[in-house]
């Protein structure tokens, strides 16, 4: 696979591929998603992080808290003077976390009603699928993929796109993607994870606050399922053939910067019963619910 280098980027404008030229709607560049890729993945992540209460809610509470803060500061380091592409960004949730002053941040979703929650805070928004991206090849410092891969249905061609974008120097930051070994639950844990669902609706729980929110969440998940999910090989035999250092972390979301030195912190309870009923031992590394993935493009010598 070879790429081409765009050595002066200054706009949405100078990022596109060649030929690409979007409609602008309320100030969101929209870019043509094939009829025949607009799954129910696809329409689900549209609708659900484009209506305005839904959307509102998640940006107030997934992705804003200090261990989340910290950890993506540490992977990616400054953002200031950078170009920075955040692929699934919906309605803004880490560059409002992570802050900085970016030269140029281009926010990627399918939703239009996220794009526009995401504009108000600085991004360039950008209409168009993860899985096939209409931005130029080697153009970001930075590349922002954050709790998206499990909602595309194409996992390896989300991953692939993301990479493409990134400089000779630049670095890749994956997170918040289900970890498949944590999530394979067997017997009385798929049960109980399966019969979850009328509980949380009868709590109100973010996500779940009615039978219509509920549907729309799961549908959007494409790979939220016990069995499936991301894995450290799965990553690494995407991006190492085209030229990544790659390093994995595994998580459990209430540490920071302290996952780089190996440790992966500790689930909720539900989790870890759940867990300990499939076989599966809490405390180590396959059970950590997440995978951070840093993945930097080497530089040709």
């Amino acid at each position: 696979m070879t790429y081409s280098t765009v050595s002066v980027i200054s706009s949405l404008e100078d990022a596109l591929h060649e030929g690409v030229t979007p409609e602008y709607i309320d100030g969101i560049s929209c870019t043509s998603v094939s009829p025949d890729r607009l799954t129910l993945a696809l329409a689900a992540n549209a609708q659900y992080f484009g209506h305005p209460q839904w959307g509102r809610s998640y940006f107030e509470a997934c992705h804003r808290d200090r261990a989340f803060i910290d950890r993506w500061q540490a992977a990616t380091g400054s953002w200031d003077d950078k170009i920075v592409v955040d692929i699934g960004c919906g309605p803004g949730n880490v560059f409002a976390s992570v802050g900085g002053r970016p030269k140029l941040l281009i926010g990627v979703d399918i939703s239009f009603g996220a794009l526009k929650m995401a504009a108000e805070l600085g991004y360039q928004p950008l209409l168009a699928d993860a899985q096939q991206l209409p931005l130029r090849s080697q153009i970001a410092d930075i590349v922002v993929v954050n709790a998206t891969l499990h909602h595309c249905d194409d996992m390896t061609q989300a991953l692939r796109e993301a990479a493409r974008l990134v400089k000779p120097g630049g670095v890749l930051v994956c997170d918040h993607d289900p970890q498949q070994t944590a999530w394979h639950y067997k017997g009385l844990a798929r049960f109980i994870w399966e019969a979850r669902l009328p509980l949380y609706r009868w709590i109100e729980r973010g996500g779940h606050a009615s039978k219509c929110e509920q549907e729309c969440a799961l549908a959007s998940e494409a790979h939220h399922v016990p069995g499936d999910g991301v894995t450290a090989d799965w990553f690494r035999s995407v991006l190492d053939p085209v030229g990544f250092s790659t390093r994995i972390f595994p998580h459990n979301h209430d540490l920071g910067a302290e996952i780089f030195q190996g440790n992966i912190g500790r689930s909720a309870s539900k989790y870890r019963i759940a867990q300990r009923f499939s076989g599966i031992d809490p405390d180590s590394p396959e059970a950590a619910l997440s995978l951070m993935c840093v993945a930097q493009r080497e530089v040709s010598k």
